[in-house]
Protein backbone atom coordinates (compact mmCIF):
# COMPACT_ATOMS: atom_id res chain seq x y z
CA UNK A 1 0.00 0.00 0.00
CA UNK A 2 1.29 3.25 -0.59
CA UNK A 3 -0.31 6.79 0.58
CA UNK A 4 0.35 10.13 -1.51
CA UNK A 5 0.20 13.81 -0.12
CA UNK A 6 -3.57 14.82 0.12
CA UNK A 7 -5.38 15.50 -3.49
CA UNK A 8 -2.82 13.50 -5.45
CA UNK A 9 -5.39 10.13 -5.63
CA UNK A 10 -4.54 9.79 -8.86
CA UNK A 11 -0.56 9.46 -8.32
CA UNK A 12 -0.88 7.05 -5.96
CA UNK A 13 -1.18 3.68 -8.14
CA UNK A 14 2.56 4.45 -9.54
CA UNK A 15 4.46 4.08 -6.66
CA UNK A 16 2.43 1.34 -4.96
CA UNK A 17 3.12 -0.66 -8.78
CA UNK A 18 6.37 -0.01 -8.21
CA UNK A 19 6.87 -1.50 -5.10
CA UNK A 20 4.49 -4.44 -5.89
CA UNK A 21 7.38 -5.20 -8.89
CA UNK A 22 10.25 -4.44 -6.75
CA UNK A 23 8.76 -6.80 -4.03
CA UNK A 24 8.34 -9.25 -6.58
CA UNK A 25 12.33 -9.17 -7.87
CA UNK A 26 10.13 -7.87 -11.23
CA UNK A 27 10.52 -4.73 -13.54
CA UNK A 28 8.00 -2.96 -15.37
CA UNK A 29 9.07 -4.83 -18.86
CA UNK A 30 8.19 -7.97 -17.17
CA UNK A 31 4.60 -7.65 -17.53
CA UNK A 32 2.01 -8.34 -19.91
CA UNK A 33 -0.80 -6.92 -19.01
CA UNK A 34 -1.99 -4.30 -16.50
CA UNK A 35 -5.89 -4.27 -14.84
CA UNK A 36 -6.60 -0.77 -12.57
CA UNK A 37 -9.00 -0.01 -10.21
CA UNK A 38 -9.69 3.68 -10.77
CA UNK A 39 -12.39 5.87 -11.03
CA UNK A 40 -10.77 8.37 -13.56
CA UNK A 41 -9.27 8.11 -16.62
CA UNK A 42 -6.06 10.56 -15.09
CA UNK A 43 -5.24 7.71 -12.88
CA UNK A 44 -4.31 5.11 -15.59
CA UNK A 45 -2.34 8.19 -17.70
CA UNK A 46 -0.43 9.41 -14.00
CA UNK A 47 0.74 5.13 -14.02
CA UNK A 48 1.41 5.02 -17.50
CA UNK A 49 3.92 7.76 -17.21
CA UNK A 50 5.36 6.38 -13.63
CA UNK A 51 6.15 2.99 -15.24
CA UNK A 52 6.41 3.61 -18.46
CA UNK A 53 4.27 0.84 -19.44
CA UNK A 54 1.40 2.39 -22.50
CA UNK A 55 -2.24 3.44 -21.13
CA UNK A 56 -3.25 1.78 -24.48
CA UNK A 57 -2.13 -1.72 -23.26
CA UNK A 58 -3.97 -1.65 -19.64
CA UNK A 59 -7.57 -2.73 -18.80
CA UNK A 60 -8.11 -5.22 -22.42
CA UNK A 61 -11.18 -5.91 -20.95
CA UNK A 62 -13.05 -2.88 -19.43
CA UNK A 63 -12.40 -1.11 -16.27
CA UNK A 64 -13.59 0.13 -13.05
CA UNK A 65 -14.97 3.13 -15.15
CA UNK A 66 -17.33 1.05 -16.61
CA UNK A 67 -18.50 -1.45 -14.34
CA UNK A 68 -18.74 1.00 -11.42
CA UNK A 69 -16.59 2.01 -8.63
CA UNK A 70 -16.75 -0.22 -5.17
CA UNK A 71 -13.49 -1.35 -4.57
CA UNK A 72 -13.92 -4.81 -3.40
CA UNK A 73 -16.54 -5.95 -6.05
CA UNK A 74 -14.39 -3.93 -9.10
CA UNK A 75 -11.34 -4.77 -7.83
CA UNK A 76 -11.94 -8.43 -7.30
CA UNK A 77 -13.81 -8.47 -10.76
CA UNK A 78 -10.55 -6.53 -12.23
CA UNK A 79 -7.92 -9.35 -10.64
CA UNK A 80 -10.01 -12.43 -12.06
CA UNK A 81 -9.88 -10.53 -15.75
CA UNK A 82 -6.43 -10.00 -15.12
CA UNK A 83 -5.63 -13.84 -14.63
CA UNK A 84 -8.12 -14.84 -17.58
CA UNK A 85 -5.99 -12.29 -19.58
CA UNK A 86 -2.92 -14.26 -18.87
CA UNK A 87 -4.24 -17.30 -19.51
CA UNK A 88 -5.77 -17.04 -22.88
CA UNK A 89 -1.98 -15.24 -23.55
CA UNK A 90 -0.77 -18.60 -22.62
CA UNK A 91 0.78 -17.22 -19.29
CA UNK A 92 2.61 -14.22 -18.26
CA UNK A 93 3.16 -11.55 -15.50
CA UNK A 94 -0.01 -9.60 -14.64
CA UNK A 95 -0.34 -6.23 -12.20
CA UNK A 96 -3.42 -5.30 -10.30
CA UNK A 97 -3.27 -1.79 -9.22
CA UNK A 98 -5.96 0.70 -8.13
CA UNK A 99 -6.44 4.23 -5.54
CA UNK A 100 -8.64 4.00 -2.74
CA UNK A 101 -9.96 6.21 -0.13
CA UNK A 102 -7.32 8.71 1.35
CA UNK A 103 -4.98 9.32 -1.41
CA UNK A 104 -4.11 5.55 -0.86
CA UNK A 105 -3.69 3.00 -3.41
CA UNK A 106 -2.72 -0.61 -3.62
CA UNK A 107 -0.90 -3.32 -6.02
CA UNK A 108 -0.06 -7.00 -6.50
CA UNK A 109 1.31 -8.88 -9.18
CA UNK A 110 -0.03 -12.07 -10.62
CA UNK A 111 1.90 -14.76 -12.18
CA UNK A 112 0.16 -17.61 -14.33
CA UNK A 113 2.33 -20.28 -15.60
CA UNK A 114 0.39 -23.03 -16.71
CA UNK A 115 -1.85 -21.92 -18.98
CA UNK A 116 -2.82 -23.36 -22.25
CA UNK A 117 -3.82 -21.82 -25.12
CA UNK A 118 -7.72 -22.77 -26.35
Amino acid sequence: MFREAPGYMPAAPGPAAMRALASAGLAIGAVDAIKTHNPFAVNDIALARDTGFAWERMNNYGSSIIWGHPQAPTGLRAVIELIEELVLRGGGVGLFTGCAAGDSALATVIRVTDAKRH
